[in-house]
């Protein structure tokens, strides 16, 4: 058996999440107050109490997701259960970064913080969407966007077989779903985010998150970490503060990085944190292998991994 890590980002997220964890596992509280220390801002509160409005702001959102599925990394590190590969989509690639050394927990927890800031606010003004498009490949997506009249919309995170992201003007994301139902989509869902995350329109927050990256120290990597960008592992020679400000602009190719991870050997995959929606995506993977899948999102599901 070969373990790999998933940890989800934005969206995943929901009012009272982790909240039995916290209230079960001393490990787990000491991350929330951890997170309160650096950050000044009390996620436990906001996660456990709310609103969703607050609780759905991309500055709180990030934080959040991050804090709940670094306690429950807590327990299973205490467990013995580890893997020698992870990944994570869009913020989850923090997670994975913190869990394979590669950044320190006290780094990362400033990084996501001033990401979601950056990503929250640093944002044209407008209205936007993201939705998923289930039923259609990258081509179909790609030509349903061309064909959108109304304003911006591109092709933001490729999930998994048959579930593309679209992020861009509510107008431009409206027709597309029009659009792509026409042309046989299965379905279209509207997604618990607040901008055009992975285009070209958070330029802004892309440079302004460059100056943070450059004041924190990156190490070798003890774990194998998937990319977002690319889709492959990261390699000793690349540029993490290349890769993580491009991140924030370029799409989510989590797909190629689930296609990866098979390749290299990984048979079991343990979803962490909030939400089943990573789970979902390994098993609309193509392979000939067997693959097991497990989700730890609150304290009964944790306690039943051995």
């Amino acid at each position: 058996m070969k373990l790999g890590f998933l940890f989800p980002g934005q969206g995943s997220q929901s009012v009272g999440m982790g909240k039995d964890l916290y209230e079960k596992y001393e490990e787990v509280r000491n991350i929330y107050d951890k997170v309160k220390e650096i950050t000044g801002i009390d996620i436990a509160k906001n996660t456990f109490d709310g609103p969703e409005e607050v609780l759905n702001e991309t500055k709180y959102t990030q934080l959040a997701i991050l804090t709940m599925s670094l306690g429950i990394l807590e327990i299973l590190n205490k467990k013995g259960i580890k893997a020698d590969i992870s990944s994570g989509l869009s913020l989850g690639e923090y997670t994975a970064l913190i869990y394979s050394k590669a950044l320190s927990l006290e780094d990362g927890i400033k990084l996501v913080q001033k990401r979601g800031q950056y990503m929250g606010e640093l944002v044209p003004k407008g209205e936007w969407l993201m939705a998923a498009i289930l039923g259609m490949d990258e081509a179909q997506v790609e030509e349903v966007c061309k064909r959108v009249t109304k304003g911006f919309v591109v092709p933001a995170n490729f999930n998994t077989t048959g579930q593309i992201v679209i992020s861009g003007e509510k107008e431009a994301v409206e027709e597309a779903e029009i659009i792509a139902k026409e042309l046989g989509a299965k379905k279209v869902r509207v997604l618990k985010t607040a901008g055009p995350f992975h285009t070209k329109k958070l330029e802004d927050a892309s440079s302004a998150y460059r100056k943070e990256l450059e004041v924190v120290e990156f190490n070798d990597f003890e774990t194998t970490v998937i990319k977002n960008l690319d889709g492959i592992e990261y390699k000793k020679e690349d540029n993490v503060k290349d890769i993580l400000e491009k991140h924030i602009i370029s799409p989510v190719r989590f797909s190629n990085g689930l296609q990866t991870m098979i390749n290299l050997g990984v048979d079991t995959f343990v979803e962490i944190g909030p939400g089943k929606a990573l789970s979902g995506f390994v098993k609309r993977i193509e392979t000939d292998k067997e693959i097991t899948i497990l989700n730890i999102n609150n304290a009964e599901s944790l306690e039943m991994l051995k």
